[in-house]
């Protein structure tokens, strides 16, 4: 069973930087893709990063010069490095994958929907 664990989350004023952290267990497949999200209450999940198997990375655009995605496979964890944090940066934040045969099946109209979700970890930013 597919096992994702986040940590890292907190609190933090506007301008501070904090690193989320992503712990996999309980899979041995090559290819995956994985990646952030955030949701903030009344509002759609919305994806934030993402690296791939392949080490394909991805952001949305209103993170993209701030956040960095990647990863230690010795550790089987990946890292969300968030710099220059804003009050609308304030979300739940979640770590997701998909096993997939090949990384290739990530890229854009075929990537799957993510199967396996972590719990969780708040990220707040004040002003």
């Amino acid at each position: 069973q597919v096992h994702l664990a986040e940590s890292g989350g907190g609190s933090v004023q506007a301008g501070g930087s904090l690193r989320l952290s992503c712990e996999a267990s309980g899979f041995t497949a090559s290819g995956y893709c994985m990646g952030w999200l955030r949701q903030v209450p009344g509002k759609e999940r919305e994806g934030v990063a993402s690296l791939d198997s392949d080490g394909s990375t991805n952001y949305a655009y209103n993170v993209k010069d701030r956040f960095i995605v990647s990863r230690d496979n010795a550790k089987n964890t990946l890292y969300l490095q968030m710099n220059s944090l804003k009050p609308e940066d304030t979300a739940m934040y979640y770590c997701a994958i998909v096993l997939v045969p090949d990384a290739k099946y990530c890229r854009g109209g075929t990537r799957p929907e993510y199967t396996y979700w972590g719990q969780g970890t708040q990220v707040t930013v004040s002003s």
